[in-house]
C-alpha cells in the first residue's frame, strides 16, 4: 500500500490493475450512515450494504488480507469520485 490521499475520504493508493489503471481503496464503514448502523446487527450485513452502495460508483470488494473491509475503485479522478460519494451520503 502506497501513499495516503488527502481528501475528506481516506483513500489509499494501491497497485494498478492489470491494464495499468490506478486503484484506490477505502474502508467500507465510510458508506454506512447512522441510520444503517442502528439497523444492522451483524458486521457482515454492514459490509454487504456498504458494498451495494459503493457499486454505483464502480466500487468492488477488495480481496486482500492487508486491508480488511476494503472497497476498491479504479479511477483517474479520485477527487471527483470522493465528491460524488460524499454528496450521495448526505
Amino acid at each position: 500500500m502506497a501513499n495516503q490521499m488527502t481528501n475528506a475520504i481516506n483513500f489509499t493508493r494501491i497497485n494498478s490493475d492489470n491494464m495499468g489503471n490506478p486503484r484506490y481503496v477505502c474502508h467500507f464503514l465510510l458508506f454506512l450512515t447512522e441510520h444503517d448502523d442502528r439497523n444492522l446487527k451483524k458486521f457482515d450485513l454492514g459490509y454487504e450494504v456498504a458494498l451495494n452502495k459503493a457499486k454505483q460508483f464502480g466500487g468492488r470488494k477488495f480481496h486482500n488480507k492487508q486491508y480488511g473491509g476494503g472497497i476498491v475503485f479504479s479511477t483517474y479522478n479520485i477527487e471527483d469520485l470522493s465528491r460524488r460519494i460524499q454528496e450521495s451520503l448526505k
